[in-house]
């Protein structure tokens, strides 16, 4: 098994949840960075992970789909410069602490762990995906988790129509006919969640609706009667939609050999940027553990 993180879930989430007096020794908040060094010592320590790696959005460019779609996520609010450096901080103690970890400026921390998914399923190995981002349910296979750590718990393959409802092969389907607000991604007009799902139970994904238009008026949806003009006219809103819902399961990856096992931790690089930002002793005591444990 190896253990897929989305850094920036939790990085957010801990910048969100921590108290925001959390500062340097120079008064700089540090409130994401102290939380999400927290949560992945615990991680390590509660999983043991024989395989693991952490994925970061780049941030530094657009990517392959603001490039299809200049306004994609477009809406967000860019972070503050005080979270910017964090991100950045948390990255150096990943790699301080021994873990693979990956970004790319045109690929999402979502390609980046569909890729690693789709590499690990080509050899024999499953993949928990440690996240809370709906998206990423796409990638769930028949052996492998989708962990929302600290939320919802385990969720496998069987159980993603119980919490996302429709299946993971479906997932993108659904974002691109009811769109997707916080991606800024459209969708079709008309068609919200409840239809997207009751076409997708109908129907198994996007083509085989679109192939169906002529007797979308005799299925048991609300609204039936009008619903294959709506995709008709929306057809091309749709493909567009579904080009941006997809994860790329091919991202490059800059060398041959990709390595997710855990190396040694760097106490001494940890221990010196803990005391440039003046953390005390729990989270030092917690590498040293780490660091035993790996050894």
């Amino acid at each position: 098994m190896q253990y897929l993180i989305d850094a920036s879930v939790y990085i957010f989430r801990a910048h969100y949840s921590m108290p925001e007096d959390i500062v340097d020794n120079e008064g700089n908040p540090i409130n994401a960075f102290y939380g999400f060094c927290r949560f992945i010592g615990d991680f390590m320590e509660q999983i043991n992970p024989k395989y693991i790696a952490v994925l970061f959005d780049d941030g530094q460019g657009p990517s392959f789909r603001s490039e299809i779609y200049p306004p994609y996520k477009a809406n967000r609010e860019p972070a503050p410069p005080e979270l910017k450096k964090q991100f950045i901080q948390c990255r150096e103690f990943v790699k301080l602490l021994g873990l693979m970890n990956w970004s790319h400026p045109r690929y999402e921390a979502d390609d980046l762990i569909g890729t690693l998914t789709r590499i690990g399923r080509e050899n024999g190995c499953s993949s928990t995906i440690v996240t809370r981002d709906k998206d990423l349910a796409q990638l769930v296979g028949k052996d492998d988790i989708f962990w929302d750590y600290a939320g919802k718990g385990k969720i496998n393959y069987q159980k993603i129509p119980d919490v996302f409802g429709v299946w993971p092969e479906q997932v993108a389907d659904f974002l691109a006919l009811a769109g997707d607000s916080v991606d800024n991604i459209p969708g079709v007009p008309g068609v919200g969640k409840k239809t997207a799902i009751a076409l997708l139970s109908y129907f198994k994904d996007l083509p085989e609706i679109y192939a169906n238009l002529s007797v979308i008026d005799k299925v048991d949806i609300r609204g039936a009667k009008t619903l294959g003009k709506k995709l008709e006219q929306h057809e091309g809103a749709a493909v567009l939609a579904r080009k941006l819902t997809g994860i790329d399961c091919h991202a490059p990856f800059e060398s041959k050999h990709i390595d997710l096992k855990p190396s040694t931790p760097d106490i001494e690089g940890i221990n010196a940027m803990y005391d440039q930002l003046g953390i005390g002793t729990a989270l030092r005591r917690q590498a040293e553990r780490i660091k035993n444990q790996i050894d």
